[in-house]
């Protein structure tokens, strides 16, 4: 089975979850296109990452999600920043350099965050609104929420859409939980 991201349910809403996920590391790409080309266009740089198409020439293992994120620090809405997170245990100073100047290593900090999931081919239309309704979720019990919307993939492409299996992850201003 394929390791996921890690993370633990802090509380569980009428929903969603507030999860706090734990430090890791991504290999991310900036993508400037529509939302469904953005994935597609990143996959195979992170992928080539991944299959020993690194400095050191090593394979890691896959994991999922497949995170497709716009930022709020972002001024263009066609920015995507898409990752695979790299398994559990890793550190940025332990993983191989990318050969591909468009990847790039960043670790990320333990952090609250709110998520609901949803099954279905995660198309734009279906993500905004899944989207919307777990923003005015967590409005609805005063939970305050970034700018930032990611939308997590499980499953790959070739699976049937009405099996795939997606989660919206928000980031939550720790403030205010």
């Amino acid at each position: 089975m394929t390791q996921r991201q890690e993370f633990r349910v802090l509380r569980t809403y009428e929903g969603f979850e507030m999860r706090e996920y734990m430090p890791c590391v991504i290999a991310e790409v900036k993508v400037s296109a529509q939302y469904s080309i953005a994935t597609s266009s990143a996959f195979g740089s992170l992928f080539r990452y991944i299959s020993k198409g690194n400095k050191a020439s090593q394979k890691i293992a896959m994991t999922a999600p497949v995170i497709a994120a716009q930022r709020a620090e972002s001024s263009d809405s066609q920015d995507w920043y898409v990752s695979f997170v790299m398994p559990a245990g890793s550190n940025r100073e332990r993983l191989p350099d990318p050969s591909d100047s468009n990847v790039h290593l960043r670790e990320l900090a333990a952090q609250t965050c709110v998520a609901s999931s949803f099954r279905g081919k995660a198309t734009e239309e279906l993500s905004a609104k899944k989207i919307k309704e777990l923003r005015a979720a967590a409005a609805k019990v005063n939970i305050s929420l970034s700018d930032e919307n990611r939308i997590c993939r499980f499953d790959p492409p070739v699976k049937p859409g009405f099996l795939q299996y997606n989660e919206i992850v928000i980031p939550a201003f720790l403030n205010q939980l």
